[in-house]
């Protein structure tokens, strides 16, 4: 048995969800999204605010454990989504470290010879707060982190004197310089 599986989703009252056989949809104040579950395997049920996924067999095998558990977290994180959203913050941090909007492009000044034009997607939001504090808010959970790590790829945190792009929060392990 999944422990994850069997916890209840609650619904929030702005929000609903929408069974069409194997598909969801899911839909609130910030937007609508569509999921898919395996129907030969899955059964959803609506309560008054409550949401649950139930495996059709009685026996549960490890497999179909590990995808209840996480059928169950991707339909969370699009009710969380579309309700509330999801939000990373990314701090830049160096001597003349930049970030600045430009329409649908984000410049970025990390320290080479030539800016950096990083192309926003149509379904996320991003607003640069003093030119060193970078936040990414969405519907989708996934791709909110994924332009989070695209961004911070660009140039990852060093460990000499923590110079680069990181997660507000993220620890940086910081190494000793060279001794004389």
């Amino acid at each position: 048995m999944s422990k994850i599986g069997k916890k209840n989703i609650l619904i929030p009252k702005e929000s609903s969800i929408k069974i069409e056989g194997a598909h969801l949809t899911i839909t609130g104040p910030k937007g609508t999204k569509k999921l898919t579950i395996n129907d030969k395997i899955f059964s959803s049920k609506i309560n008054e605010s409550e949401f649950q996924i139930l495996p059709l067999d009685k026996k549960v095998d490890k497999k179909t454990s590990i995808m209840w558990g996480t059928y169950r977290s991707l339909i969370n994180n699009a009710i969380t989504g579309v309700s509330k959203g999801h939000e990373k913050i990314l701090e830049l941090s160096g001597v003349g470290f930049r970030a600045n909007l430009k329409g649908n492009i984000l410049n970025l000044q990390l320290g080479f010879s030539h800016d950096i034009n990083f192309d926003i997607p149509k379904d996320i939001k991003i607003t640069v707060e003093k030119q060193t504090i970078i936040k990414i808010n969405g519907v989708d959970k996934e791709l909110v982190s994924k332009i989070a790590a695209d961004l911070k790829n660009l140039k990852p945190v060093e460990p000499y004197k923590a110079k680069g792009i990181k997660e507000k929060g993220q620890f940086v392990l910081r190494k000793e310089g060279k001794k004389k």
